[in-house]
């Protein structure tokens, strides 16, 4: 996921704080090892000594052989992926949290999303994982390093989940565990897009969020974007193909007028209120959506996985298209 997009999600959700309170259940993800804090597999001897990594920035660093006190904020999907508790995890606003994560990451301290380097010395780390070079301008890199071994794992893989798993994995010293669960997640995503081709054939699909009076919507190669038309096979509407090669963010601006041209045939919307069809129905903007007048909108809460990327975020998102649209 790019950083923009990171910083995008904090703003407009900072954003609905003036006027709202803003912002899953457990993942059945047969590829999870039990959350545990830290690392405690049994290393092969090569393992045991420190491994000396060049991140994205250039940087030799001196990676913890069995690290056991993580902050990797942003990319906690990846550490219970991995079966890796953080010592901290991101949050924004009023200590908000990834709530689709919170089975696996509960009791874990919250820390701001722009990680202050005061804070994060509190929690005595030994790795900081940085999704972007976003995340160390000025002197910033100096101060995490001097905390901890600091890692920077840059745009180019930080804007495709895959590749980021897969950094996140090999820094951590779970190369192989990384593999095994990004191809179970590549299976599951190919046998869920059967079935839905098989219920529905190849249909129009969109994901939308609705903050306040705000409606923004996921670009087709990212976040849930990447999960409805890559991964599971849905058509990308001509609107949504329009917006994706303006937009830099995982989720854009769609204003009223091209909201009320939104050829989908089928909504996923995420909301900080509950929303039916039936209220949709009765506005004059939503009413004419194809999805919308056929009863094909479905909504799901803020801290469901649908604002997220990653292989338990996207597992969910899965799960919930079937569940909804395989009648």
């Amino acid at each position: 996921m790019k950083k923009t997009a990171k910083l995008s999600i904090a703003s407009v959700v900072l954003a609905s704080l003036v006027t709202i309170v803003s912002a899953c259940s457990g993942q059945p993800n047969a590829a999870n090892p039990e959350t545990q804090t830290g690392n405690s597999q049994t290393a092969t001897p090569a393992a045991e000594s420190p491994r000396v990594l060049k991140d994205a920035m250039g940087n030799e660093v001196t990676v913890p052989a069995q690290p056991q006190r993580v902050i990797a904020s942003y990319l906690e999907d990846h550490l219970v992926a991995l079966g890796v508790k953080p010592v901290a995890q991101w949050s924004v606003g009023n200590s908000q949290v990834q709530g689709y994560l919170q089975k696996e990451l509960a009791g874990i301290p919250a820390i701001p999303y722009d990680l202050p380097p005061e804070v994060v010395m509190s929690h005595s780390p030994d790795l900081i994982i940085l999704d972007s070079a976003a995340l160390i301008q000025g002197d910033k890199y100096s101060q995490y390093s001097k905390i901890a071994p600091t890692y920077t794992i840059g745009r180019e893989k930080n804007s495709d989940w895959r590749k980021e798993l897969l950094t996140v994995g090999e820094v951590l010293n779970k190369g192989e565990e990384a593999k095994k669960v990004l191809a179970d997640y590549e299976t599951f995503a190919a046998e869920s897009k059967q079935k839905l081709q098989q219920a529905i054939r190849e249909k129009s699909a969109a994901a939308l969020w609705m903050t306040g009076k705000n409606v923004y919507v996921a670009r087709q190669d990212l976040s849930s974007g990447d999960v409805l038309y890559k991964d599971l096979g849905f058509k990308v509407p001509a609107i949504v193909q329009e917006i994706s090669k303006s937009g830099e963010a995982n989720w854009n601006a769609i204003s009223m007028e091209k909201l009320a041209e939104l050829d989908a045939e089928y909504l996923f919307i995420v909301t900080n209120n509950p929303t039916t069809v039936e209220q949709l129905q009765k506005d004059p903007v939503w009413a004419n959506i194809p999805a919308v007048k056929n009863g094909n909108a479905y909504s799901f809460a803020k801290d469901s996985s649908w604002l997220y990327t990653g292989v338990i975020a996207n597992r969910q998102m899965i799960e919930n298209v079937l569940s909804t649209v395989i009648k």
